[in-house]
C-alpha cells in the first residue's frame, strides 16, 4: 500500500469516528432536554394532578351517597366557605332589623323637646298674665302673642275673650295658679276631645268568614289599613312615611309601604332604606317615571295578600296650585279603593311655615280629603300655634308631630304633653 493510500484511509476513519461522536452527542442532548421538560411539567402542575384525583373521589362519593351530597347542597348560605387561599371565611349575613322606640317613650321625649325648644308661645302668655292689674294694653299683648304664634285671628280672639271673662285670672296672684288656669284654656283651644288615633291602632270589624281562627279577646283585622301621605315638596313627606312605618312596627304592626312618588328619582330608594332598617317590605316600580297609581295598586294587592296590618303610600310632593297634580292624588285614591278602603289621608305640613301652610291644607283637603295632619319640625319653631289654627280650619286633628331629625323623632300628638311643653 502506498503512502497516499494509507493517508487516505486514515482520513476516512477519522471522519467516521468524528461523525459517530457528533451523533452520540446530539442524541444525548435530546434525551436530556426531553427529561427536563417532563420534570418541569410535573412540577408545574401538582394542583392539576391533585384536582384530577379529587374529582374522581368526589364523583365516587356522589354516586355512592347521593343523599349526603343533596343534604350538603341544602345547607344554609350562612355556613362557612373556603376561599381560593384555602382559608375558611364566614359568609355575610343580612343585618337584623332595628328595634324602634316605643310610643310611650316618645311621649316623654315630646314633652322634653318642646320645653327645651325655646318656643316663646306659652311662656310669653304666662309672663303677661302674671302682671298685676292687667290693663287693656296687656290684653292686646296677649292677643299679639297668639297671632305671632300662628294661632290665627279667630282663635286668638276667642282665647283672649275666654281669659278675660274668667275672674280668677284678674284676681289671681299665685304664679302656679295662673299657670294652671292658662293651661286649662290652652287645652280647650288645642282640643282634648278629638280622636287622634290612627285607624290601624283601633279595633277592626271581625272577619266572620274566618271564625275558626278567632282568638278570644283579640281583635282581628279583616283588611290592611291604608294610609296615604300627601303634601308639598320639602315638608319631609317621604321621611315622615318612613318614620311612621317605624312607629307602627314599634307597636307590633306588620307594615308594607308603597313608593308611589315616581317623579323624584331618589324617593323610592329613600323609602326602601327606611324599610330595610326595620324589616318593612317596600313595593316600588323598576323604573323612574312610572304611573304612581299603578304602583299604589300593586302595593294594595301585596298588602292584602300578605295580610299586613297597614299599608303606607308615599306620594310625590306637589304644589297646591297645580290642578293636574292634585287630580292625580284623587286617581291614586280611587285605584287603591278598588282593592282596599282608604282609612287615612295624612297631610304633612312644615310647622315653621305657619299660616303659609294653611293655604296648602285647604287645597289638599278639597282634592283628596284629609283625615289628619302631621306637623314636622314642631320642636324647632316658634309657630306652635299652627296646631290650633290648622285644626280649626280643616276640622281634622293633628295626629302626629315631628320632634327632630332622628329616626324615632315622630310621635302621636298628645295635647297635654304639647301644652305642658310650651308652658315649660
Amino acid at each position: 500500500m502506498t503512502t497516499f493510500q494509507l493517508t487516505l484511509l486514515i482520513c476516512i476513519i477519522a471522519v467516521v469516528v468524528i461523525a459517530a461522536i457528533i451523533v452520540a452527542v446530539v442524541r444525548s442532548r435530546k434525551k436530556s432536554a426531553h427529561s427536563e421538560q417532563q420534570t418541569s411539567h410535573t412540577a408545574a402542575s401538582p394542583d392539576a394532578a391533585a384536582s384530577a384525583g379529587t374529582g374522581t373521589a368526589t364523583t365516587s362519593t356522589a354516586s355512592a351517597a347521593p343523599e349526603a351530597s343533596t343534604a350538603s347542597a341544602q345547607e344554609p348560605a350562612s355556613a362557612s366557605t373556603q376561599s381560593a387561599s384555602g382559608l375558611e371565611t364566614a359568609a355575610p349575613t343580612a343585618p337584623s332589623p332595628e328595634s324602634p322606640e316605643s310610643s310611650l317613650s316618645r311621649l316623654v321625649r315630646l314633652r322634653s323637646r318642646l320645653s327645651g325648644s325655646g318656643n316663646p308661645f306659652g311662656k310669653a302668655l304666662f309672663s303677661i298674665l302674671s302682671r298685676d292689674n292687667l290693663s287693656e294694653a296687656d290684653w292686646e299683648d296677649v292677643e299679639d302673642t297668639l297671632l305671632l304664634a300662628d294661632v290665627g285671628a279667630d282663635a286668638s280672639e276667642q282665647i283672649v275673650d275666654s281669659l278675660r271673662s274668667d275672674a280668677r285670672i284678674t284676681g289671681e296672684k299665685d304664679p302656679k295658679a295662673i299657670r294652671e288656669l292658662l293651661r286649662e284654656r290652652l287645652l280647650v283651644a288645642v282640643g282634648t276631645d278629638m280622636d287622634r288615633s290612627l285607624a290601624v291602632t283601633r279595633p277592626r270589624d271581625v272577619d266572620t268568614a274566618n271564625t275558626d281562627t278567632l282568638v278570644p279577646g283579640v281583635a282581628t283585622h279583616r283588611e290592611p289599613s291604608v294610609i296615604i301621605m300627601v303634601g308639598v315638596n320639602g315638608t319631609g313627606k317621604t321621611t315622615t312615611a318612613g318614620k311612621l312605618g317605624r312607629l307602627l312596627v314599634a307597636d307590633g304592626k306588620k307594615v308594607i309601604m308603597g313608593a308611589a312618588d315616581t317623579f323624584r328619582a331618589a324617593a323610592a330608594g329613600q323609602l326602601e332604606t327606611w324599610g330595610k332598617r326595620v324589616g318593612i317590605e317596600v313595593v316600588r316600580s323598576d323604573h323612574d317615571g312610572a304611573d304612581p297609581a299603578s304602583v299604589a295598586f300593586d302595593a294594595a294587592e301585596r298588602a292584602k295578600s300578605e295580610k299586613a296590618d297597614a299599608l303606607i303610600i308615599d306620594t310625590a310632593g306637589r304644589l297646591q296650585n297645580k290642578a293636574n297634580l292634585m287630580d292625580e292624588l284623587g286617581k291614586i285614591r280611587r285605584v287603591i279603593e278598588k282593592t282596599l278602603p282608604v282609612d287615612e289621608v295624612l297631610l304633612v305640613l312644615d310647622a315653621t311655615t305657619g299660616q303659609n301652610g294653611m293655604s296648602q291644607a285647604r287645597v289638599f283637603a278639597q282634592a283628596i280629603g284629609i283625615t289628619g295632619v302631621v306637623l314636622t319640625k314642631l320642636d324647632g319653631s316658634a309657630k306652635g300655634g299652627i296646631v290650633i289654627a290648622v285644626q280649626r280650619e280643616l276640622g281634622v286633628p293633628v295626629k302626629l308631630v315631628g320632634l327632630g331629625e332622628g329616626p324615632d323623632d315622630l310621635a302621636v300628638f298628645d295635647p297635654a304633653s304639647f301644652v305642658d311643653g310650651i308652658l315649660g
